[in-house]
């Protein structure tokens, strides 16, 4: 039953880092962009459940669940500025410009969270009323399952619309080949704003299945969030929806075992020389193909 357990919370920790994974596949399929500052906008999701449970749902008596609706607004506005400010100037300039502006939105962030709010971690109240389900002998905790069905849902709902709506079959165009997708009239700066949207929102909804689990937001989180959550999409194959959630859940049930079995010490170390030892069998991923480049 221990070994089932550990299991369902790697499950749920691995969906959390394939929500966040979602993001950044995206981004890069898109604009061949790594945004490092995606971990940041899980950072000011967090800190909008914080705020908006303690300032406004708990005094109304509203389910605190709820704290989703602004979460997921905030982030996808953030996330929408943020491509409109410091990425699209640069659109045209050097990988490395896009990259060195990352990484310098995501330091911004961190300390204006913390001339603000301060470097400690701020808590919120548990999100949901119902702790724990049992299933027979089995006692897990109710946020593993909600973070697994929700992040399978928008999974599917994820996939379906890449693969069957207009919109999303426009953005797979735009990643196969920008140039050629303008030149069918496809709007190619819509479609950027569009990937940044969405994967805003997911991280946005990332941000309240991570503080319904562990409750504390502090200006720092997305650091290690978003490392972990880019190898799981580098794993699985980055600009692939399915690499992504395969790579999260993978990297999540190899964390939960090695800390429960080996040493939380260790799961670091495991998870990213899994990141190596794939990079070194198959470099484009899990499910990522070989792609023949013409010079």
């Amino acid at each position: 039953m221990g070994f089932i357990l550990q299991i369902i919370n790697g499950l749920s920790l691995g969906s959390i880092y394939a929500l966040v994974a979602l993001g950044y596949t995206m981004v890069y399929g898109i604009a061949l962009l790594i945004n490092f500052a995606h971990g940041e906008i899980i950072m000011i999701g967090a800190y909008t459940v914080v705020f908006s449970t303690t300032l406004c749902l708990a005094k109304i008596g509203a389910p605190l669940w709820l704290s989703i609706i602004p979460a997921v607004i905030l982030c996808t506005i953030l996330g929408l500025f943020i491509e409109r400010v410091a990425y699209r100037p640069l659109r045209n300039s050097p990988r490395i410009s896009n990259l060195i502006t990352a990484i310098g939105v995501s330091l911004f962030l961190q300390n204006i969270v913390m001339l603000f709010f301060g470097a400690g971690a701020m808590s919120t109240q548990s999100l949901f009323k119902t702790q724990i389900v049992k299933l027979g002998s089995l006692e897990i905790p109710f946020i593993s399952l909600i973070t697994i069905v929700i992040t399978a849902i928008l999974t599917v709902a994820l996939q379906y619309f890449m693969t069957k709506t207009k919109m999303g079959k426009a953005l797979i165009a735009t990643s196969e080949d920008s140039k050629a997708a303008e030149l069918v009239g496809i709007n190619v700066d819509n479609a950027m704003v569009l990937t940044f949207g969405i994967g805003s929102a997911l991280a946005g909804v990332a941000a309240v299945l991570y503080m319904g689990t562990y409750a504390q937001a502090q200006p720092l989180m997305g650091s290690m969030l978003g490392i972990k959550a880019f190898t799981a999409a580098v794993i699985g194959g980055i600009g692939l929806v399915p690499g992504a959630v395969i790579g999260g859940l993978l990297l999540g049930i190899v964390e939960a075992l090695t800390r429960a079995y080996l040493s939380s010490k260790l799961a670091d170390a495991i998870v990213f020389s899994i990141l190596i030892i794939v990079l070194l069998i198959k470099p484009t991923g899990l499910l990522g193909k070989n792609v023949k480049e013409k010079v």
